[in-house]
């Protein structure tokens, strides 16, 4: 998907709240054309309202699924960022914005290579 976006002119990134070390694996693991940057404690999520907080009752299933957000974020704090998309020219115009308040609600690439060629074609 990446390379589609790339030949389009554009880049995608990703941003996680998730220290260095376990993006660099992600990548790798995944095969990934793209570059993950790390927002350590959600800093720049969280200027931008897009972070909440894990529930007690969220935090033990997700550690039930050896999901550990301290070790992954090495914050202390069981916060996440709130799936977003945006669509930011070089002038950091914002072209598109796509939010869900359900983290399980991500934004499909392939609407993100539609909306980039209707840019194109003006």
């Amino acid at each position: 998907m990446a390379g589609d976006i790339a030949s389009l002119g554009a880049k995608m990134v990703a941003i996680s709240p998730q220290i260095e070390k376990y993006n660099r694996a992600m990548i790798k693991k995944h095969h990934l054309s793209f570059d993950i940057l790390s927002d350590p404690a959600n800093a720049v999520a969280d200027q931008y309202g897009l972070v909440w907080e894990v529930g007690k009752d969220l935090q033990k299933v997700y550690t039930a699924f050896g999901i550990d957000l301290n070790r992954f974020n090495a914050d202390g704090r069981w916060r996440l960022p709130i799936p977003a998309r945006y669509v930011i020219d070089r002038d950091a115009v914002i072209y598109s914005a796509e939010v869900s308040a359900d983290h399980n609600d991500r934004p499909e690439p392939e609407e993100t290579v539609e909306f980039l060629r209707s840019m194109i074609k003006g």
